[in-house]
This record gives C-alpha cells, sequence and structure tokens, in this order.
C-alpha cells in the first residue's frame, strides 16, 4: 500500500512537468519557417587590401609660436602679464628703459634740423647767384644722411617696446620688472590661435608619403584626422629620423605638448573589413549575424584594429558571407529574414 500511493505521487509529478514544458514550448522551440520576418540590412563580405600601420611618437604643437627676446640693451621698467594670459598682436608687453636711445634720437634729430637749414640757405644763396651747385649738391647729401640716422635712431628705440608678434596666449614669463635685458635675452614665449599640429620622427627607414596624405593621430583614448603637411627629405644623422608635420583639424581636443602616436603606413595587406555596425557585443563578447537560406544565424568573431568607421575581422567570418548592418536588438539565432 505505502509503495503504491509513493507510484502514484511519482506519476502526478511527472504529469505536472510535462503539461509546464508544453506551456513553456513556444519560447523554448527555435523560430519555425512561418515565423513572422524582420527586414534587414545586409552586405557582401570580401577580402581587400588595408594600409599596414606602424606607430610613431610624435608630440603635439602650436602651428604659430615664438619665443620673443630683447633686440636692444636695458631695464625692464615694464611687464605686466602673466603666464596663460590672452593677447593680441602688437600688445605691448615688455618695457624697456633706455635714455642713452632717446638722448640718440634727440641728437639725430638736432642734426638733421642743422642739414635742413644749411641745405635750405645754400639753395637760396644758389637761386640769387651766390653759391654753388656742388655746395647745394653736397649740404642736399648730408641732409639725407642725418634722415637716415634720425629713422636709424627712433627704430632702435622703438624695440624698448616689446610687443607680441601675433595674437595667442602667453605660455612662459622669462623676465620681472628691474631685469637687465641685453640683445638675446628671452622675454616671454607665445604661442598663436592659428591651430595645432603634430611633429614626430620617422624612421629612415619607413617609406615616403606625399603631402596631403591623411592619416591617423591616436591618443590613450581617442583617434583623430591629421593631413601631413611637411616632411623632410634629409634624416637626421644622429636618431635616423626624418622631421614631419601634421596639421590636426580646427578644433581638435588637444593641447600644445601632449604625446600622441602617429600611424604611419608602412605598406599594405590583404584583411576583412566589416562596419563596426555590423558587429554587437554580447558581454565580452563581439558577434556578428549572416544570412543563410533566407535566416540569421550567430557568429562569434574576433576583432583587430580600427579603420576609420571600420573593425578588422580576425576570425569567424570568412569571404562571401552576407552580414547584417545594425542587427535589431531582437534578433535571435534562426530568425527568419526579408533582406533589403
Amino acid at each position: 500500500m505505502h509503495y503504491t500511493k509513493k507510484r502514484v505521487t511519482l506519476s502526478a509529478a511527472l504529469l505536472l512537468v510535462s503539461l509546464a514544458l508544453g506551456a513553456c514550448s513556444d519560447k523554448l522551440a527555435p523560430h519555425s519557417a512561418d515565423s513572422k520576418s524582420l527586414a534587414v540590412e545586409t552586405i557582401r563580405v570580401s577580402r581587400g587590401p588595408v594600409a599596414r600601420l606602424c606607430e610613431v611618437p610624435g608630440t603635439v604643437v602650436n602651428k604659430e609660436q615664438a619665443l620673443v627676446s630683447a633686440r636692444v640693451m636695458g631695464t625692464v621698467s615694464r611687464a605686466d602679464f602673466a603666464i596663460g594670459q590672452g593677447v593680441v598682436k602688437g600688445q605691448e608687453l615688455v618695457q624697456l628703459s633706455a635714455p642713452e636711445m632717446l638722448a640718440r634720437v634727440d641728437q639725430a634729430q638736432a642734426a638733421l634740423d642743422k642739414a635742413r637749414r644749411d641745405y635750405e640757405r645754400e639753395n637760396s644763396l644758389f637761386a640769387s647767384g651766390a653759391s654753388t651747385g656742388q655746395t647745394v649738391r653736397e649740404l642736399s647729401e648730408r641732409m639725407r644722411m642725418a634722415e637716415a640716422a634720425l629713422v636709424e635712431a627712433e627704430t632702435y628705440y622703438s624695440y624698448t617696446s616689446v610687443t607680441a608678434p601675433f595674437d595667442g596666449r602667453i605660455t612662459s614669463k622669462l623676465t620681472n620688472v628691474g631685469d637687465f635685458a641685453a640683445p638675446g635675452t628671452p622675454l616671454f614665449e607665445i604661442a598663436g590661435k592659428s591651430g595645432l599640429r603634430v611633429e614626430a620622427g620617422v624612421p629612415d627607414s619607413f617609406p615616403d608619403s606625399p603631402n596631403g596624405t591623411r592619416m591617423t593621430i591616436r591618443t590613450a583614448d581617442a583617434e583623430y584626422p591629421a593631413v601631413l603637411a611637411e616632411y623632410s627629405p634629409a634624416a637626421d644623422p644622429s636618431s635616423r629620423t626624418r622631421l614631419v608635420k601634421l596639421d590636426l583639424a580646427p578644433g581638435t581636443d588637444m593641447r600644445s605638448g601632449q604625446f600622441v602616436r602617429l600611424l604611419w603606413p608602412v605598406g599594405e595587406r590583404t584583411e576583412i573589413l566589416l562596419p563596426a555596425s555590423a558587429i554587437s557585443q554580447y558581454g565580452q563578447i563581439s558577434r556578428v549575424f549572416v544570412v543563410r537560406d533566407g535566416s540569421a544565424y550567430m557568429r562569434i568573431v574576433k576583432t583587430g584594429e580600427h579603420h576609420a568607421d571600420s573593425l578588422q575581422v580576425l576570425s569567424g567570418i570568412e569571404d562571401g558571407d552576407t552580414v547584417i548592418l545594425n542587427p535589431p536588438a531582437n534578433l535571435v539565432n534562426g530568425q527568419k529574414l526579408e533582406v533589403r
């Protein structure tokens, strides 16, 4: 009697499990041929030539930058600017005190005034026949020499006012009020606002690239487009590298002095590239959906380098496969498709 009761209880349990599986069978079963199809866009996979790139260390610099130095001797009487301050072209930043230069201007002006009076007097006498043409010509030349001496003295005196050579921002202040400045003494450093560029030393063994070639600059967390602007034809004998300069796009979010890596093309190789929109993430797994006989089938892929808006695919798909672009979130393995 006890054994029979246990058998009845076990049979009832099996019946309940069977009913539960039957209720869930629609969810567990794969999509059948008459399941509702999804409309998708596809792309056919094919191998093609891809540039082989090597990383070269580089530095971001301003296109316009200058280390401004004194051109005459004097004592700094004014230097009221600060690091990081924005300035405009022609703005006075440093004033040098040089009284002897102002005295030379006065001296040259007095010499010119005397030469002009002598010339005018002799010229009037020559008109009345009381002087010779030779004397008038000599005084005329003396007057022109006095004019040139005055221009020279005024020019040297103008160098006591040191101005910004272009619109920009002060990056280094190298002088203070009371400092003595001699010709060649650095006073400040300025960076312009005309944009940024990358400078790098490319190994001499790398192949040439013509100016205007579009390249990629890589930082720790992003990539930026750049255009090759200058390429030195001669290598540095100590480093065996050639200097290259690449212009960054206006508004690029970088700063002068930042370390970057330049991706330099050194040849070509045949690879499979897929638009990034065809590859989706499932946890830590990269996957794509291929189309076979009107249905979607998931493939796990291994990706490599970025190339603009595409990704290098190392394994998981082959030539001739048809891959779904922008796979819908509700796309599942075996899903019937309406291919556009």
